[in-house]
Formats: structure tokens, sequence, C-alpha cells
């Protein structure tokens, strides 16, 4: 299965705390290939740069090596992903989660 990793799911993940025991099973299942997308970098680094997030100096490359160890791809933001965001219920308002959903229905991945 292929599973767009939501911002704090990473986060949670590389601190070893916060993941349910299903998200964790999902996580380390090796038959999942997972990916996390530019929009939550861009995510963390606005919090980061507003107060809203505390991470310890190093931040960045803790994320590199997270994801060489776990096999985490990258997934840019393409034109579809951004025109997908149109055609979705306003059920949440969050710009970030929105256009996450919307990779995730494009790229038919779970979230």
């Amino acid at each position: 299965m292929n599973i767009l990793l939501d911002t704090h799911a990473l986060l949670w993940a590389i601190s070893g705390q916060g993941l349910s025991e299903t998200a964790r099973a999902a996580f380390f299942d090796v038959e999942n290939n997972l990916y996390f997308s530019a929009a939550s970098y861009w995510e963390i680094c606005i919090k980061i740069s507003i107060g809203k997030l505390k991470l310890p100096l190093g931040w960045e490359s803790v994320i590199d090596e997270f994801f060489l160890i776990n096999d985490i791809h990258w997934l840019a933001i393409a034109k579809e992903h951004s025109r997908a965001i149109i055609d979705l219920p306003m059920l949440h308002r969050d710009p970030f989660d929105r256009l996450l959903i919307a990779q995730a229905k494009c790229e038919n991945m779970a979230l």
C-alpha cells in the first residue's frame, strides 16, 4: 500500500511517541511504501518560523536521516494536486491538510 504520511505522524514517528498502534503497524509494515509531501515540510518550516513548533537544532538532518533509514519517498506538489483541492468538500479548512488529502486522492494513497 502507498501511504502519504501526515505532518504530525512523521514527527511522532521520529520522536517515538504519539502514534496509534494502527498507525505504528502501517508505518513499520515493510510491504507499505511511505511518502512525505513537500507540503508537510513547508508546514513544518512555517510553524517553526511563527513559533508554533519547536524542534532542536539540526532537525533537518534528523528528518533526512529518518527518510533514508525508513525508505520514505518525497512527494512534490504537482499542478494536478493543487487543482484537486477545488473538488474537495469544505470539511476541513486547514490548507496543508487539504493539499495532503488532494495529493493522496490523486496518487491513490492512504493518508
